[in-house]
């Protein structure tokens, strides 16, 4: 692809910054949005962008976009995700809740439940639930993460191993067409593989923006959970096989 002026300017903004709005960049360039949205779709359809709501991010590879960049990334889906796998925990459980956007919007949506021990190797969730008054929240300890507020290392895996959880609800970085799961930091990995081995029932939460990402690493199979809470039904073929796993898909619709 030959790309005009703006175009450049608008990849050159991206990789600095990581993300571009339709908004900030119609008022950079002094053009209309459409005109924004067009080249945001020219962009994306040759592979230099990704489009997402409102504006579009750098693709990514082998490393992963800045914390507060995918925080910000569909958030409206995310909620309506983690109000759809709250509703399916109970009061009266163990959960674990790992590091991700995601998994943090489902902690907001916890609040409320009663008599509940959540387990977690990320600061963002236990600062959410420190003061839910239904909630005792353990944090696992581990080399802390600066970038995401995530614990990870050997100490966080060997707390894990302690415990039996009722339920585990994990994010991933990517999601790719044989159905499995994928990650950038190894340890990270490593860590999300013990909690899948120590809990009875094993949630995955993740939006459809992550099956046009990719990384390195494997986690697991969707074969291997019980359920898939996304906001998006699945392509077929994905579907398929999940129905031929029994795994779940639950489908969270923002504004419901």
């Amino acid at each position: 692809m030959s790309l005009g002026f703006r175009q450049a300017e608008i990849l050159e903004i991206a990789r600095r910054e990581g993300k571009v709005t339709v908004e900030d960049l119609a008022s950079r360039f002094g053009v209309t949005l459409q005109t924004i949205r067009r080249d945001l779709t020219e962009l994306d359809q040759a592979g230099q962008l990704d489009r997402v709501h409102g504006g579009a991010i750098i693709p990514s590879g082998t490393t992963n976009l800045r914390y507060e960049h995918r925080r910000g990334i569909l958030s409206e889906e995310k909620a309506a995700i983690a109000r759809a796998c709250a509703a399916d925990i109970p009061d009266d459980c163990s959960v674990f809740l790992n590091i991700g956007t995601s998994t943090e919007a489902v902690a907001t949506e916890l609040i409320h439940h009663r008599n509940l021990l959540v387990v977690t190797n990320n600061m963002n969730v236990a600062h959410l639930l420190a003061r839910a008054p239904g909630v005792e929240v353990i944090v696992t300890g581990g080399s802390l993460r600066p970038s995401d507020g995530g614990l990870i290392g050997a100490l966080t895996v060997e707390t894990i191993r302690k415990f039996k959880f009722d339920y585990a609800v994990i994010g991933c970085s990517a999601l790719d067409a044989d159905g499995d799961l994928l990650d950038f930091d190894i340890q990270e990995v490593g860590v999300s593989q013990t909690i899948l081995s120590q809990s009875r029932r094993c949630f995955l939460v993740a939006d459809h923006w992550k099956f046009r990402r990719s990384a390195p690493a494997r986690i697991a199979s969707l074969g291997d959970l019980d359920a898939f809470y996304t906001d998006r039904p699945l392509p077929g073929g994905l579907a398929g096989k999940c129905a031929d796993w029994d795994t779940r898909v639950v489908v969270g619709r923002p504004g419901l």
